[in-house]
């Protein structure tokens, strides 16, 4: 079993044996659950009145929901029947369930950013810094208007690989800037730049993973237990987007750390070779 505990030994000293530490250190899954459940209950009523209220998108926010999952066009509908229809969500609204859902909002916010600290073993920031989510859950909602604006576009050959560069460079700006904006400015932006692209990475992962899996199981468990079966399959994938946002950013640090350390050994090593070296 010698080369058993060589192998272990060498995966802990690895960058991937750092990376699975800090994840279990961080309770990846249990703050990617945490994700998904606040971000059932407080954010998606609050984006259903945003959908509601853009004039270029009246089929709301189950549209912009069921081209997150990648659903073919039968589970849509499932999707579709679970939020109520734009007019009727802009007409049962009052100013004070507004308010309500930007405070949810802004819960939602705080939820990312303790993540981020998690991620970065930074302490928490101080109150009167929640004005940060207030600037974030705008830029989110303008994120996701623009994203749904990129992908309601009539389907053209020509214009497949601009929609797809506009889709990855509007989310890696996103990411990016989140982590800077969330987190006081307390880590520079290189060191945050690989969290964003491997961020990018994740969501295209895993938008081929619900096209693939959860597409079907949405028709399947709308057949089996109606609107529940449905609910459920989103509760999972936003457990899975919640998994790729706070990853992504652990992957992105260990990257960086990595990169941190191979040009320090690099450095030295230059420094050893020219004090040897004979003088000229």
């Amino acid at each position: 079993m010698w080369w058993f505990h060589r192998m272990h030994g060498s995966f802990r000293g690895s960058a991937a044996g750092r990376g699975w530490r800090r994840g279990k250190d961080l309770e990846l899954m249990h703050r990617a659950t945490g994700f998904a459940a606040l971000g059932l209950l407080t954010l998606v009523p609050l984006l259903i009145v945003v959908a509601a209220a853009d004039p270029a998108d009246g089929q709301g926010f189950a549209q912009w929901l069921a081209e997150g999952l990648g659903v073919s066009e039968a589970s849509q509908d499932e999707v579709e029947r679970l939020f109520a229809p734009p007019s009727s969500a802009l007409e049962s609204t009052t100013g004070f369930g507004l308010a309500a859902l930007a405070g949810f909002g802004l819960t939602f916010g705080g939820v990312v950013q303790t993540g981020y600290e998690k991620v970065w073993e930074l302490p928490p920031a101080r109150w009167h810094t929640m004005w940060r989510h207030l600037v974030w859950l705008a830029g989110l909602i303008g994120y996701l208007l623009l994203s749904s604006y990129v992908a309601a576009r009539p389907v053209d050959a020509g214009d497949l690989a601009w929609r797809v560069s506009a889709a990855a460079a509007s989310a890696w700006v996103f990411f990016w800037w989140s982590q800077r904006l969330l987190l006081g400015g307390r880590v520079p932006w290189g060191a945050l730049l690989p969290g964003a692209v491997s961020t990018v990475i994740g969501l295209a992962g895993l938008w081929v993973f619900s096209h693939l899996v959860f597409s079907p199981l949405i028709a399947s468990n709308a057949v089996a237990y109606g609107p529940v079966g449905t609910v459920l399959v989103i509760q999972s994938w936003l457990v899975g987007v919640g998994f790729v946002v706070f990853g992504g950013a652990l992957v992105g640090r260990v990257l960086y750390e990595e990169r941190w350390l191979l040009g320090r050994v690099a450095r030295q090593t230059v420094r050893r070779l020219t004090r040897r070296s004979p003088a000229p």
